[in-house]
């Protein structure tokens, strides 16, 4: 069998010799196409690395120098051979422009002229050329040697022999050639095995076998459940199988009948007549659909004619049109759980999911929820419903409009649905008179409208039920089926889902919010030394942490605060006001800004430990605090921050700056100390502070977000507090992602007739004195009425200052919307209030103080202590 195959007397043996032939072509042209590509590698390869090596020698640092140099064979000599033995190059030469050599690999050439062509590389340029010399063929590169000036100075060339590069590659072709006669064994060993099969299936086929076949082909050809129809180029019938002779329904002598005569509809027979190339071309032939494929028969040279098969998709357009409805259903479901629920905003969910079902599924789609549902709440059953979502194909529909408060009747399908759970279907809506008892009139319009079909599925999540949806159609004639009625089922179920997760986290959202106004500042307190004007913008989704205040404390200083709790929701609204409250009691206390800090930083690392071990919660890592006190008699604001932005700083004369205030570690980490920088600040400085969503969000990073800002309030010299703030969150978005906190106060200055300062001798005779002193000043203020009071508080600090204190002692009164006494001395005992008995001879002096002024207290200064009184200034007198 196998020498049959061989000698060519078989199809089998044909084919074995025709394979043999192509194999041994494709693996000729392989090996011609690599040792082709080997030449064309080492060609180039020996251009890149002479160029490289000569580019490289030229650019060398001291070459052009060289070239100047008395002796440049000395020099460059030694370099040019240690290049050639680095690199592989047969030889690097540096010459002059004239082409006398500088270097050689021997050096009886060097002082000779070069041999090959340098006019191109002296004008600038490169020289690559092929040459062959004494050492064989090779590839040399001659390029310019510049000065700094970009003056020619000198040439250097390097070339290397392509035996040298080409050596590598040229040693794989014997590996090729190996290779390749073993493909060649191995194709020709495939080859014979593939005749050799071939042989076997034919099994050396005769005239008598091939009629055989033929006539199983026949019997095959009108066996099949698909028509074929051959037509000659005449348009006569040639060949109709038996499937084609029942789906056209054609006469017993249809053959050799021409196919206009068979008694086919006109386009059909105009078909099969012209021969012409159609694919699944779907015609109606009396009650059957056919799908019809014909091909010419005279594309390759064969006879004139077409051939025609016919498949009944009559049942299978059915099924189709059955299989894509299905597939648009699976689709809208898919689509439902991916578009519907987008945001945690009810009435968004609500219109995602009536957007949806129109056109898709519905004509109009309507959702009604419970009022509580819309604000968060749980629904309360049998109040009314408020229409929350309607579309439709068109705008004008009768149907409720949104926002309308609807109570629907215990008769109609949506009450009847609200009450049971379960879906209603209202296939005819002309023939539901429960559903037109809700509203004849505009039920009666919606019928006129075209309206007829409705099904009720209610928004069930959980034992909960939200609402109901409603599903219209007007356009298609047929009613709404079960079928459809469970797609609006599930589709209501997996919105359903959504809409109760938006109302959890409206009603949290909600008790976020309420609690963070409660833990906010509402109103400013009353100071006079800084023009206050404030900002907060909540975050687009969600309450964070971040929070402000202005706190007065003694002798007319005022504290500005901005912190920010990173995080958002209840969690980081409690931790705010737990650290907004805990800066008012330390600020109480009249602590420098590092300090005050440090006890924070103390208090959230214990608030972490509680937390962490109470119940496992995550520590409050991220929150940040910028403490900064302003004092309007000397002018200088003390600023300390915990991982906060810095402040910004408008000057009175419009120029922008942020201060250097050293940055500590974010509250809680604990370990290291905070550091107090001091500014002075003149009248009319605007301070700026802000928390870091003012100036960084996904999109821009802080350092952009400084720049920004820097450039909106270059944008507002001499502004007011409150034109500043505008002026900067109107380069805000609408709705930040995240908590923004912003505080503009313009400094005022507590000037030198407001202030009245004296020094006291440690000498309990001087305090009459002060006494005389203070008295002549109020005089001059008009606050004649305070002398009395004045006196008393001062005779009593004074006093215990003098016999309990160390000098140097000093009075200061400060006039601002109090009258503020101050007595300081170098001493940090701090007095405290107590109650004399009635057998004590003294004691009563602070007792008296607290009395008769509104607020007392003690601050400690670097120096010692300042014991400071207030009292409010008469109704008649202003600050």
């Amino acid at each position: 069998m196998l020498r049959s195959a061989v000698t060519g007397r078989s199809v089998a043996g044909q084919v074995f010799l025709l394979q043999v032939v192509i194999v041994l072509l494709l693996v000729v042209s392989a090996v011609v196409a690599q040792v082709l590509q080997v030449r064309h590698d080492i060609d180039r390869e020996a251009q890149n690395r002479s160029l490289a090596v000569a580019e490289s020698f030229a650019n060398a640092p001291g070459t052009a120098a060289a070239l100047r140099s008395p002796d440049p064979t000395a020099v460059l000599q030694p370099r040019a051979e240690a290049v050639r033995k680095a690199t592989g190059v047969d030889f690097v030469v540096v010459m002059n422009t004239d082409g006398i050599r500088y270097t050689h690999p021997k050096p009886d050439r060097i002082g000779k002229k070069f041999v090959g062509t340098i006019g191109p590389a002296v004008a600038g340029g490169t020289v690559t050329e092929h040459v062959t010399g004494t050492i064989g063929p090779l590839v040399q590169v001659v390029v310019p040697v510049k000065d700094s000036a970009g003056k020619v100075v000198g040439l250097v060339s390097a070339g290397i022999t392509t035996a040298h590069v080409g050596g590598a590659a040229q040693q794989t072709l014997p590996l090729l050639l190996g290779a390749a006669a073993a493909a060649l064994a191995l194709a020709l060993g495939g080859t014979a095995l593939v005749s050799r099969r071939l042989l076997r299936q034919t099994r050396g086929l005769g005239p008598y076998e091939m009629t055989r076949m033929y006539e199983h082909h026949d019997a095959v050809l009108h066996a099949v459940r698909e028509g074929v129809v051959i037509v000659g180029g005449d348009g006569r019938l040639l060949l109709a199988n038996d499937e084609a002779h029942r789906l056209l329904d054609l006469p017993e002598d249809a053959e050799r009948r021409n196919v206009l005569e068979l008694g086919l509809d006109d386009e059909t027979a105009a078909l099969l007549a012209s021969g012409r190339a159609v694919t699944d071309e779907v015609r109606l032939v009396k009650d059957r659909l056919l799908a019809i494929n014909q091909r010419p028969t005279d594309l390759r040279g064969g006879p004139a004619g077409s051939v025609t098969t016919l498949r009944d998709s009559t049942e299978l357009r059915a099924l189709s049109g059955r299989a894509e409805e299905a597939r648009e259903r699976l689709n809208m479901l898919y689509d439902a759980g991916v578009g519907i629920g987008t945001s945690l905003d009810v009435s968004r969910t609500a219109e995602e999911l009536a957007e949806l079902a129109v056109p898709r599924f519905a004509d109009f789609a309507t959702v009604d929820l419970f009022d509580a549902v819309l604000h968060g709440e749980e629904p309360k059953p049998g109040t009314a419903l408020r229409r929350a979502a309607c579309a439709g194909i068109r705008k004008d529909s009768p149907l409720y409009p949104v926002g309308e408060r609807i109570r629907w009747v215990a008769t109609s399908p949506q009450a009847r649905s609200l009450t049971t759970g379960q879906s209603v279907l209202e296939p005819r809506l002309n023939d539901a008179p429960g559903w037109r008892a809700q509203n004849p009139e505009r039920t009666g319009q919606v019928l006129e409208y075209g309206i007829h079909s409705l099904i009720t599925v209610p928004l069930r999540a959980g034992s909960l039920v939200l609402g109901v949806a409603n599903f219209w159609r007007a356009e298609k004639p047929q009613p709404f089926d079960a079928e459809e009625l469970a797609l609006a089922e599930e589709l209501v179920a997996r919105a359903a889902v959504s809409i109760d997760n938006a109302r959890r986290y409206t009603r949290e959202h909600s008790m976020a919010v309420t609690l963070q106004r409660s833990l906010l500042p509402r109103s400013l307190p009353e100071q006079g030394a800084l023009d206050i004007a404030y900002r907060y913008l909540p975050a687009q989704a969600g309450v964070g942490g971040d929070w402000f205040d202005v706190l007065p404390l003694s002798g007319a200083r005022v504290a500005l605060v901005v912190g920010d709790v990173v995080g958002h929701g209840l969690h980081a609204a409690a931790t705010m006001g737990r650290l907004r409250t805990a800066v008012h009691n330390f600020s109480s206390l009249d602590l420098p800004p590092d300090e005050l800090l440090g006890l924070l930083d103390e208090l959230v690392g214990r608030i972490d430990q509680d937390e962490t071990a109470a119940d496992g919660s995550a520590a409050i890592t991220g929150a940040t605090c910028l403490y900064a006190v302003y004092d309007p008699v000397q002018r200088r604001c003390s600023v300390a921050r915990a991982g906060h932005p810095p402040p910004a700083l408008v000057h009175p004369n419009g120029r922008v700056g942020f201060p250097e205030v050293p940055a500590g570690p974010p509250l809680g980490l604990g370990g290291l100390p905070f550091e107090t920088a001091e500014l002075e600040l003149a009248e009319g400085s605007r301070l700026v502070l802000y928390t870091d969503g003012l100036v960084e969000d996904r999109e821009r990073d802080i350092d952009e977000g400084l720049a920004l800002l820097s450039d909106a309030l270059l944008g507002t010299p001499g502004a007011s507090p409150e034109e500043t703030c505008r002026a900067v969150l109107d380069r805000l978005p609408a709705r930040p992602s995240d908590d923004v906190a912003l505080i503009v106060a313009r400094t005022r200055v507590l000037g030198p007739d407001r202030v009245a300062e004296w020094q006291v001798p440690t000498d309990p005779a001087a305090v009459s004195q002060v006494r005389s002193s203070v008295t002549r000043r109020l005089a001059d203020w008009d606050l004649e009425e305070l002398a009395f009071t004045t006196e008393l508080i001062l005779s009593e600090l004074v006093t215990n200052a003098i016999r309990h204190g160390r000098g140097p002692i000093a009075v200061r009164l400060l006039r601002d919307r109090t009258l503020i006494c101050e007595v300081s001395d170098s001493s940090t005992t701090s007095p405290h209030l107590r109650y004399a008995a009635s057998t004590d001879e003294g004691g009563r002096g602070l007792f008296l103080v607290a009395q008769l002024a509104e607020r007392w207290g003690t601050r400690y200064t670097p120096h010692g202590k300042v014991i400071w009184a207030e009292q409010p200034l008469p109704p008649s007198e202003g600050p």
